[in-house]
């Protein structure tokens, strides 16, 4: 079968807000041929939002991205880890402990 060459013709778009699960992050692009557009973001860990603007104009251009921040990084204080337990090994007997009773009745 032959199947007719033409250039690839899309959009889509989507979207997650999620503050119980804290995400926050969408994307659209749309192409024609080789002309495509687009842009994602992204709310990053420190309270700021990644935004990526991104064109291709044709096939010999390239991948053109402009990225840009939002709002104010906010870090937390700096809390060293607590130190581990110290570990010491168990005591040793003094003597071997006594062998258990038998659970049986001895043969007579």
């Amino acid at each position: 079968p032959v199947y007719p060459d033409t250039p690839p013709t899309y959009q889509y778009q989507y979207a997650v807000a999620d503050d119980y699960a804290g995400l926050n992050f969408g994307a659209n692009e749309g192409r024609d041929g080789y002309a495509t557009s687009g842009e994602y973001s992204v709310a990053l860990p420190d309270g700021r939002i990644q935004t990526v603007k991104y064109t291709v104009s044709d096939a010999q251009s390239g991948f053109v991205a402009d990225v840009t921040y939002s709002g104010e990084a906010k870090y937390e204080t700096y809390k060293p880890a607590p130190s581990p337990p110290a570990y010491r090994p168990a005591p040793l007997a003094y003597k071997p402990a006594p062998p258990p009773p038998p659970a049986y009745k001895p043969a007579k």
